[in-house]
């Protein structure tokens, strides 16, 4: 279909698609993305290493060699230290980005952790321990072990809000999520949702996590101003992973059983394309500016990268400017104002801005 806008060519959205696939270590699990969007960082549990991903040129510049079993990566708000989580030795490993070598020795935590995330202050890391249902917190500063949290049974997914003062943490086997106050260490709060649930993510503006469900198929979504569970939408077989694009509008979906990504519309809350990527995806990270999704395949080592359409829904504006002088992509249009940029649509409603 093709719609006129004052002279504006629009068409359907295209496709996200795979633009490339990149051979790393053996069993790919988590992967991170450095702040500045240069570099991918993949936890290869195979092989007891870190696959360093230069963005650019989509290829695996080094690999790291870290603990037991790497599952869990992030990386600090100033890029300049990853956190691994080693699950057969019970420790974190730090990386140095700017020389990619393990820096200090490993730091020990609980029974078998699994993964991490680290505040936006970059003060604390965050570490979920599955064998024995807690979360150690990690002071940066010192690398040490600081505070130890119990949880629900067996956690794994830990994701922390945009001001830093909660974090999400899924408990596996109970159905359910706990929310920590970080200010105490404490829980406050615990949120049913489906079975098996694996992975949080957090829309950028806090108002809403997303958590994988491996056995309904489905993903929770918690309004985390209320903590309860808005929505269920159903996605592909064994959720895993899950990533909020930048500007809140979609979430990527890992399904593990299938072989696909599931691409959410966080507005309408349902599921607009099924993308076909490598053998057992485990977990998706996006690039800073929204415009490509990393998935670890676990099954044949390699990580796909899908080119993520910047399409406002299903309107592509394909060139020119709107009725009263609006800008496509800028939103500081006058009049109609402008399109994928925040602005309004004919002077009407945003079209910018979705609530995610």
């Amino acid at each position: 279909m093709v719609l006129g806008i004052a002279g504006v060519g629009a068409t359907t959205a295209a496709a996200d698609t795979v633009i490339d696939t990149i051979p790393v270590g053996g069993g790919p699990s988590r992967v991170a993305i450095t702040p500045d969007g240069s570099s991918a960082y993949v936890g290869n549990q195979l092989d007891d290493s870190v696959s360093v991903i230069d963005i650019a040129t989509n290829t695996e510049i080094t690999t790291v060699a870290v603990g037991d079993g790497p599952a869990g990566v992030a990386v600090t708000p100033d890029g300049t230290r990853v956190y691994v989580t080693n699950v057969g030795d019970d420790s974190v490993s730090v990386i140095d980005t700017g020389t990619n070598t393990v820096v200090g020795l490993p730091i020990p935590v609980g029974d078998n952790p699994r993964e991490v995330a680290i505040t936006p202050n970059g003060n604390f890391a965050y570490v979920t321990n599955f064998a024995d249902d807690s979360v150690s917190v990690i002071d940066t500063g010192t690398n040490m072990v600081v505070s130890t949290i119990t949880v629900g049974a067996f956690p794994l997914g830990v994701a922390i809000t945009p001001n830093g003062n909660f974090a999400y943490v899924a408990n596996s086997t109970d159905a359910s999520v706990s929310v920590i106050d970080t200010g105490t260490n404490m829980v406050v709060d615990e949120v049913t949702v489906g079975a098996g649930p694996r992975v949080v993510a957090i829309a950028p503006n806090g108002k809403r996590a997303y958590v994988t469900n491996l056995f309904d198929a489905s993903v929770s979504v918690i309004d985390t101003g209320t903590n309860t569970q808005v929505d269920t939408i159903p996605v592909g077989g064994a959720p895993t992973g899950v990533a909020v694009t930048p500007n809140g509008k979609r979430a990527y979906v890992t399904n593990n059983d299938d072989n696909t990504v599931s691409v959410i519309d966080t507005l309408r809350r349902t599921v607009i394309e099924t993308i076909p990527v490598g053998g057992g995806p485990e977990r998706v990270a996006i690039t800073p500016n929204g415009t490509r999704a990393y998935v670890t395949n676990n099954f044949d080592d390699t990580v796909s990268v899908i080119a993520i359409d910047q399409c406002l829904g299903s309107l592509c504006i394909g060139f020119g400017s709107l009725v009263g002088g609006g800008s496509t992509g800028s939103g500081a249009g006058t009049g109609a104002g402008s399109v994928a940029g925040g602005g309004s649509l004919a002077g009407g409603g945003s079209a910018g801005s979705a609530a995610s």
